[in-house]
């Protein structure tokens, strides 16, 4: 639990009342949850750019946090169900992902049956499948519905070692575009293997000096600009933008107005949907989640440390239990 904004230190492990299902909701015990950078967000509040500073205060709480319990991805099985439950059942194994209300940072979490949740992939473990949700959302908002590429295009990804990255890999591949990734040496050929066809050590060369045209350059990270790679865009090319800030803001009004090359950003919608097409594609073998760390949940502390030092690939899981 987090009762005020601040550093991982104000992270604390707490009893509290185990929740009890509405008649529209079920019961999960988790097994296993993850660290992501909306976790660390909302825990310190520093990531919120100066126009959106008052609206996300209002969400989140003024002078303390209106969420108590963090955790947007969660894994785990069906404990019991509200009466009025029709699509899950007690025992079911389930993955589920809660960007509003979060909750996953805990032994057990409600959730209404018609949310983001869908039986867990069964070629998965837990806390594998915990390491789905949050970085494949984001991915596929922006590289289908944002960019909506097309086999045959050009897609440079930045930052494809990360969360977001190692998916948005993955589903420019399965859309059919040509994937240029860019990361650090050490993680080089963990992006190769994800399907990428072409990998960029920003460490020794920068990708923007380059000749190549992209229809889509995807920065995952917010470590790069618009005007740093608008270069590279094609004349109808597309610059996505995963971290907000107001300069975003102000390129995604004024490209499209002008037309031409296109800066485009948002947030991702969560959506039953997609945890299914996820699992589909999971259990056929066109998608898979990446690891970085595991921590037990009395180590959570030392996760959050580790997910704000900005060097991991792919994902942080946290496991409960056996």
């Amino acid at each position: 639990m987090h009762t005020q904004y601040g550093p991982p230190d104000v992270l604390q492990i707490k009893e509290v009342v185990k929740p009890v299902p509405k008649d529209n909701e079920v019961l999960i015990k988790i097994f296993a949850t993850s660290v992501t950078s909306g976790d660390c967000n909302a825990r310190s509040f520093e990531f919120v750019p100066g126009l959106f500073w008052l609206p996300a205060r209002i969400i989140f709480g003024f002078t303390k946090p209106k969420i108590n319990i963090l955790g947007t991805e969660l894994a785990g099985e069906i404990e019991a169900t509200g009466k009025d439950v029709k699509l899950f059942n007690k025992g079911d194994q389930v993955f589920a992902l809660s960007c509003i209300t979060y909750g996953g940072h805990a032994e057990y979490v409600c959730m209404p049956e018609d949310g983001v949740l869908a039986a867990k992939p069964s070629n998965l473990t837990f806390d594998e499948a915990v390491a789905v949700p949050f970085g494949a959302h984001s991915a596929l908002f922006f590289i289908k519905d944002q960019a909506n590429v097309q086999p045959g295009q050009k897609v440079l990804i930045y930052g494809a070692s990360g969360g977001i990255g190692t998916y948005a890999v993955q589903l420019a591949k399965y859309y059919g575009a040509e994937v240029t990734g860019v990361c650090s040496t050490a993680n080089l050929d963990m992006v190769k293997s994800l399907g990428a066809d072409h990998v960029i050590d920003y460490t020794k060369e920068d990708f923007a000096k380059s000749n190549e045209a992209y229809d889509v350059i995807f920065d995952t990270v917010g470590k790069i600009s618009f005007s740093h790679c608008k270069s590279l865009l094609k004349q109808k090319g597309v610059y996505l933008a995963a971290a907000m800030n107001t300069a975003i803001l102000f390129q995604m009004l004024w490209t499209s107005i002008t037309g031409g090359k296109k800066v485009m950003g948002g947030v991702a919608i969560e959506r039953q949907e997609d945890l299914l097409f996820f699992k589909k594609l999971i259990e056929a073998g066109k998608l898979k989640p990446v690891i970085d760390r595991r921590y037990p949940f009395e180590q959570i502390v030392d996760a959050f440390k580790y997910v704000e030092q900005g060097h991991k690939k792919g994902n942080v899981v946290i496991t409960l239990g056996s």
